[in-house]
């Protein structure tokens, strides 16, 4: 593989890692799993890998290799969400933008001495995503 094609792998846009606000990534709260299930598949790029009734209704989607999970759990959408760290926030916010997800501008935060490119989703669920990359150098 050339070092061309190596860089064009590394940048392609991808999700790195998800964590939640709260307690669990895999249990976010939902009103109906089919709706948040359909709405992250087409809106996020995500795929469904598991579903179960038990203890609760809910399902778990993927992308690139990160897990997200939704509940049907009694919890409040609007008071929860997920940090996901990205590779090349450009393109994800492009992709997003194409699927027609509303999103916010990108800015700079700093944390622990740390910059970050950033910006926030808010689903129709009311949950509240925030998207990170590391700002390089």
């Amino acid at each position: 593989m050339s070092l061309i094609e190596k860089s064009n792998m590394i940048m392609q846009p991808s999700f790195q890692s998800a964590s939640p606000y709260k307690d669990n990534v895999l249990a976010l709260p939902v009103i109906d799993i089919e709706v948040a299930a359909d709405w992250y598949s087409k809106h996020f790029g995500m795929i469904e890998v598991e579903r179960h009734d038990v203890p609760y209704p809910a399902v778990i989607l993927e992308r690139d290799g990160v897990q997200i999970g939704f509940a049907v759990n009694g919890g409040d959408p609007a008071q929860e969400g997920a940090a996901i760290r990205v590779c090349n926030i450009d393109g994800i916010k492009a992709e997003l933008e194409s699927y027609g997800v509303e999103v916010a501008n990108i800015r700079v935060d700093q944390r622990d001495g740390e910059k970050f490119n950033v910006f926030f989703v808010v689903a129709p669920d009311g949950l509240c995503y925030y998207f990170n990359e590391p700002v390089a150098g």
